[in-house]
């Protein structure tokens, strides 16, 4: 019995013995060390190995230095990954990887250098001859990008110098030509759009006239939709540029008596840019008050001032507009609605020697109202 049992002990201390050699011989270590484009250590990033076979993963930080090891990877073939943060790991933001890594027995390298990678890149190294005519197809693309940019901007900066020299006809021949080479810029329908509007002003025949204005609006309009559609459109001024848009054509209804097309298109200014409604607002107040249409004048002046209540002469123009619909009271004393006096000793207040100063004291003498203003006009208290 002893002896039995001493062999079953030998057997299992033998075993014991055999574990550490078994196990170091079916896995690998890998190790590497990982550089951004600058050639600076990627500090903190995670490198993940991802078994294509079983899609066992493992995520290995980087040190201070860039470098990342580990020990016990099965061989096997792994897609590799590198994120320069733990956050752009679940967010699935990779900054590069190598598909189809080869983990073999004992010790495994694989750097991520992506200086070097960017290099190799531009140079069409380590790409797949389809990957190689991708690469070449973007930077043909990119390089017509850049040809069609200067010949527009040639266009363009033409056009401008004919406008600026009053020759419209010029002006807008150059922006035709550079709507054919591409037609896709809602920045070359808005100046083209606009020198039809600036030029319809200079005709004397109303028929030419009515049809520069409508060109205008027609292209405003291509301007407008092509902005809207642009889905990946990052300028910041995005919301500025179609409100401008939308100012300029209603500022071609205007001038063309559509007086009611106008007052809808600075509305929709104003909604594309609530930043700058104010403006778009007043514009809307000025067309109404040369219109002669009183009360939506005094609504579109009060909606002025209630998105920028230190605008000095929306106060003057509502006043304006109050005005005209004062009545004559007894002994033939113009008596003005309530506000009126208010409304124009606001601008006083606000801008005591503008450019309606004069106009607004003659308004308030005519309605028998004295100036009242915090600025000079105001009677300095006298000290005790």
């Amino acid at each position: 019995m002893k002896k039995h049992f001493g062999f079953i002990l030998f057997a299992v201390v033998t075993l014991a013995l055999c574990v550490p050699q078994v196990f170091a011989q079916a896995s690998g270590s890998v190790k590497g060390v990982c550089k951004d484009p600058e050639g600076k250590p990627i500090a903190g990033g995670v490198v993940q190995y991802e078994n294509l076979d079983n899609g066992q993963k493992y995520a290995l930080k980087t040190n201070g230095k860039g470098e990342y090891f580990s020990l016990g990877l099965s061989p096997g073939k792994y897609k590799v990954t590198l994120y320069k943060t733990p956050d752009d790991q679940k967010a699935a933001k990779e900054t590069f990887h190598v598909n189809g890594f080869q983990v073999q027995l004992g010790e495994n390298s694989l750097d991520f250098d992506l200086q070097k990678e960017a290099q190799n890149a531009a140079k069409g190294q380590g790409l797949t001859p389809e990957q190689l005519k991708q690469m070449q197809e973007q930077q043909a693309k990119a390089q017509k990008e850049t040809n069609t940019v200067k010949s527009l901007n040639e266009k363009l900066n033409a056009a401008k110098t004919a406008a600026d020299g009053g020759d419209y006809d010029t002006a807008i021949a150059d922006l035709n030509e550079a709507t054919q080479v591409d037609a896709s810029r809602d920045l070359l329908w808005f100046k083209l759009a606009d020198y039809y509007r600036l030029s319809a002003t200079k005709q004397t025949d109303p028929a030419e006239k009515q049809k520069r204005f409508d060109s205008a609006v027609q292209d405003y309009q291509k301007a407008i939709d092509l902005k809207k559609g642009a889905t990946n459109d990052k300028d910041p001024n995005a919301a500025a540029n179609l409100a401008a848009y939308y100012n300029n054509m209603a500022e071609a209804y205007a001038k063309s008596g559509k007086t009611d097309d106008a007052i809808k298109t600075y509305e929709m200014a104003a909604q594309a840019d609530p930043t700058h409604a104010a403006g778009y607002y007043f514009n809307e107040g000025a067309v109404l008050t040369n219109s002669g249409k009183v009360d939506p004048a005094l609504a579109a002046f009060d909606k002025v001032i209630a998105a920028d209540p230190n605008r000095a002469d929306a106060y003057y123009w509502k006043g304006v507009n109050m005005i005209g619909k004062a009545t004559l009271g007894q002994g033939g004393k113009m008596v003005a609605p309530d506000g009126t006096a208010e409304a124009f000793q606001k601008y006083l207040e606000l801008q005591p020697s503008g450019t309606y100063a004069d106009a607004a004291k003659q308004m308030l003498a005519s309605i028998g109202a004295s100036v009242q203003t915090s600025f000079g006009n105001k009677k300095k208290s006298t000290k005790k």
